[in-house]
This record gives structure tokens, C-alpha cells and sequence, in this order.
């Protein structure tokens, strides 16, 4: 029985859901519905086995240089047969196409992570993830999640996310622009 990672389709969305909220229940990762992950249809990827989702994740763009590993889940009874691995493999390689520079991850498996080639970084340098994500989360104060990065273009250089007030730029009122702005001598 071979494993093909593919694109989801519709169809795959309640199997998806219904994997992930599995996990969600066991306070693992955060839950998605089934009509969430419909809204995300061109970022899934599914692991299928004869017919069967056995595993998914999705890639989500946070800026247009960083993007995320959400809701990578696989089932219990393919653990071990490196399905999450290829499931990543895919979605860095997505990464690559869209022209990203990072790809970060929240997890609870962080050595599953550095397998695949991303570092541990402070959660705070993930500051755009922090305040699209985050800030809603139940745990937001009592995080247990280790923030990982990976460089796409020198996976062995060390993460350096751009600072959190970069992404402020065009939206940040004037006093916070000069108060970040470099001093001069």
C-alpha cells in the first residue's frame, strides 16, 4: 500500500478535519473545521493511502517571506513510516514555488522538526505569527509550543526572521516609526 501525498480536494475536508481534531482533543494542536479547511483548499496537502487521508498539513503565508507548517496530523496507525516527513518535504517544496524565504512551525515535537532541518528560534521572533494566530489561542499565556524556522535558501545558516517592526511599516502610526528608526550620530 503506497502513500501519495497530493493536493487536497473537497471531498478531503472532513477527513482532515476529523484527523486534526483528533489530535486537537488531546491538546496537541489546534482544532479545524471542516469548512476552515475548505477556506485554506490551495494549502493542504493530504497523505493518501488507497483512498484514505492518513495524513495531512498545510502551509499558510504569514508575510510574503514567511510562511507556516499548521495541521500537519497523521494517523496512529502510520506512525513511523515517515509520512509526516514527506508530508513536510511537500510543503517546503510549495514554499519554494511561491518564492517564500522562511517556513516556521509551532510544536510540541520539536526534534521531529529539526530532522527536517529547522531550527529552534524564540517564539517572539515569529512575531507575525504571534499577532494573526496566537493572540486568540486559549494557551496564548501559558504557551507550551517550541517556535521553530528554516531558511529555504541556506538551511544551515541560523534563522534571522525579520524584526517584528519591519511588518509594521506601512502600518504603523508616525511616532512608532521614529521611535523604532535608527538614531544617528
Amino acid at each position: 500500500m503506497a502513500i501519495v501525498i497530493r493536493p487536497i480536494t473537497e471531498a478531503d475536508a472532513p477527513a482532515i478535519s476529523t484527523l486534526v481534531s483528533g489530535f486537537a482533543a488531546q491538546n496537541l494542536m489546534l482544532p479545524r473545521s471542516a469548512a476552515q479547511v475548505l477556506l485554506a483548499l490551495e494549502d493542504f496537502r493530504v497523505a493518501d493511502e488507497d483512498g484514505r487521508v492518513v495524513g495531512c498539513g498545510s502551509l499558510i503565508e504569514l508575510t510574503p517571506t514567511l510562511a507556516e507548517v499548521r495541521s500537519l496530523a497523521v494517523a496512529a496507525d502510520v506512525h513511523g513510516r515517515g509520512v509526516g516527513g514527506q508530508i513536510v518535504g511537500v510543503l517546503l517544496d510549495l514554499a519554494r514555488q511561491r518564492g517564500l524565504d522562511q517556513v516556521c512551525a509551532l510544536t510540541l515535537r520539536p526534534n521531529f522538526f529539526q530532522r527536517q532541518g529547522f531550527q529552534i528560534v524564540d517564539r517572539w521572533n515569529l512575531t507575525p505569527k504571534i499577532w494573526s494566530e496566537c493572540v486568540y489561542c486559549t494557551k496564548f499565556h501559558r504557551c507550551d509550543e517550541v517556535a521553530m524556522l528554516l531558511n529555504l535558501h541556506d538551511p544551515a545558516a541560523a534563522p534571522n526572521p525579520m524584526p517584528w517592526w519591519h511588518f509594521l511599516a506601512d502600518h504603523a502610526p508616525q511616532p512608532v516609526l521614529r521611535w523604532l528608526a535608527p538614531r544617528r550620530a
